[in-house]
């Protein structure tokens, strides 16, 4: 049997103390949920002590039950010269009542003297008492040693002897933090490893990533004997933020063969990664190792010869694994291997010397030449391709729309309107909205019809949106409108091209929505086994 690593996950504490993340009760109990399922042992979720949002949080969750993690509250030793039961901090804590809590306390004598403005002493009897408090009224403790690898590199001594207080009061782990971020990995190897000697406890690990090595470090604290490894599902924290659990947990599984999560949790590892981005507003680069939309992407017509003929000659890991896919780019460095990839997902039956290949690849090229560029907007030439295959059959169609762009007046922000007028299945619906601007109120106003008909259309919001000058022609240029949307469990991207920005707008939004329809009705078929 591999050894089980601990999960234990900040991004409800850690993470929403990161420039530009701000969650609201719903929004944690949202993250808090998806953590849960994807099988998170420890989720910390706050500082009860600290502030209205956290109290609240605390006690509605109270009201939900988790199938799989345990809920943490966080806070720090009691203060300097006074008792346990005088702490308003830990009175939070208790009030909180989660099965876990996780305590900081001091472990650099330079910020014990001169932060704090205590003695050395008493900073061990504030750790051991709290720690012993905590344990008689119920909680399991985690003891979080502050700049611990700062206070280890300054007396190495006295850092230890400050877990030892922990583990006297009654502590379950030692989570020694890289607080400032600085440590090098080899350095943190040989100070986990001694330490894991010292004490009788589990040793866990909490790195941030100023020096880009939070992972690499964390990873380093597994190999030297930490069994509890914290951080930031996809990396949120303070700075330049916290080590990353959608990368180290991967790694840690499939690489190194310790056991973090089921399989099937594993499976979930991407998926779970787009909801939290999207719980917290937070625009995913792609670029994410493991969960990023391009961690599986081939664009070179090499590299997709041989991925395709044996995955592992460009892909480390199979993207299924952690519930990721392989994209095959369309560009110009592209051949007809990466097209007839993406017909066999539709036509496994056709082959590159096909007559249906053959009219798909002159359809795209006709395109091109219209100034189309199918590069990471593969929803958009996978819905060209069933068109072209004859597999297609629209979910609505537009009948009319009008938008009318104005100078808003003094105190109304909002500087649009659009009419839409669409019909499905020979019922027609009409519907407007106003808008910042004519495409944000094309993009309402076509939503709110369509809604009526397909209420899953809610669930999609719009992540980026990219215009391009494509031709020389002033203002009658022609421009390539690129959206990225999300429904929370998938990004995709779509594609539209006219001299009319509204226009080229218009054709990206229908496709996207048209592809959100035509997954989750090849979903539910699937569910009930017709494909």
């Amino acid at each position: 049997m591999s050894e089980k690593i601990i999960l234990f996950d900040s991004t409800l504490r850690d993470g929403a103390q990161a420039e530009g993340i701000s969650f609201s009760v719903e929004d944690k109990i949202r993250v808090l949920e998806t953590l849960d399922r994807v099988g998170i042992d420890i989720i910390e979720a706050g500082n009860p002590g600290s502030n209205p949002k956290d109290i609240d949080f605390f006690e509605r969750v109270k009201d939900i039950e988790l199938k799989h993690s345990k809920l943490c509250a966080f806070g720090s030793t009691r203060r300097s010269g006074i008792g346990v039961e005088d702490d308003t901090n830990l009175q939070a804590i208790i009030q909180a009542d989660t099965p876990a809590v996780a305590i900081f306390g001091k472990a650099w004598p330079f910020h014990i003297t001169e932060i704090i403005k205590t003695t050395l002493d008493e900073n061990l009897a504030m750790v051991e008492d709290t720690m012993a408090f905590l344990k008689a009224n119920g909680k399991a403790v985690t003891f979080d040693a502050e700049h611990f690898f700062d206070g280890y590199k300054m007396d190495p001594a006295y850092a230890v002897e400050v877990l030892k207080a922990a583990e006297r009061g009654g502590a379950e782990c030692a989570a020694l933090c890289d607080t400032n971020g600085g440590t090098l990995p080899m350095e943190i190897m040989e100070i986990v490893k001694h330490v894991a000697s010292e004490v009788d406890i589990a040793v866990g690990i909490h790195c941030h990533n100023d020096s880009g090595l939070g992972v690499a470090n964390s990873i380093m604290a597994v190999q030297a004997g930490a069994r509890q490894v914290q951080g930031t599902f996809l990396g949120y924290g303070e700075r330049c933020g916290n080590a990353n659990l959608s990368s180290i947990i991967p790694n840690l599984q499939l690489k190194l063969g310790y056991d973090c999560l089921s399989p099937e949790s594993m499976e979930k590892l991407t998926s779970s990664a787009i909801r939290i981005a999207e719980i917290s507003n937070y625009v995913l680069s792609g670029r994410e190792p493991f969960v990023g939309k391009s961690a599986f992407a081939h664009k070179g017509g090499m590299h997709i010869d041989a991925v395709l003929k044996a995955p592992t000659s460009f892909e480390h890991i199979p993207p299924e694994s952690v519930g990721n896919q392989r994209r095959i780019l369309m560009s110009e460095v592209a051949g007809r291997s990466t097209i007839i990839q993406l017909i066999n997902e539709i036509d496994p039956s056709l082959t590159k010397k096909s007559e249906e290949t053959t009219r798909v690849m002159d359809k795209i090229k006709e395109l091109e030449y219209q100034g189309y560029q199918f590069e990471g907007a593969e929803s958009s030439i996978k819905l060209l391709i069933r068109k072209e295959l004859g597999k297609y059959r629209p979910f609505f169609q537009i009948e009319d729309f009008k938008t009318i762009g104005e100078k808003p007046v003094e105190g109304r922000a909002l500087s649009a309107s659009a009419v839409v007028k669409v019909n499905v299945e020979g019922q027609s619906e009409i519907n407007a909205a106003e808008g910042d601007g004519p495409v944000n109120a094309l993009d309402k106003a076509l939503r709110k019809a369509l809604e009526v008909f397909y209420p899953k259309i809610k669930e999609v919001r719009l992540t980026d949106f990219k215009v391009r000058v494509i031709d020389k022609g002033a203002t009658a240029s022609k421009v390539r409108v690129l959206i990225e949307s999300t429904d929370g469990e998938d990004i995709w991207t779509n594609v539209g091209v006219s001299t009319d920005v509204i226009e080229a707008s218009l054709i990206a939004l229908i496709d996207s929505i048209e592809y959100k329809l035509l997954n989750d009705m090849e979903r539910k078929l699937k569910e009930f086994k017709f494909i």
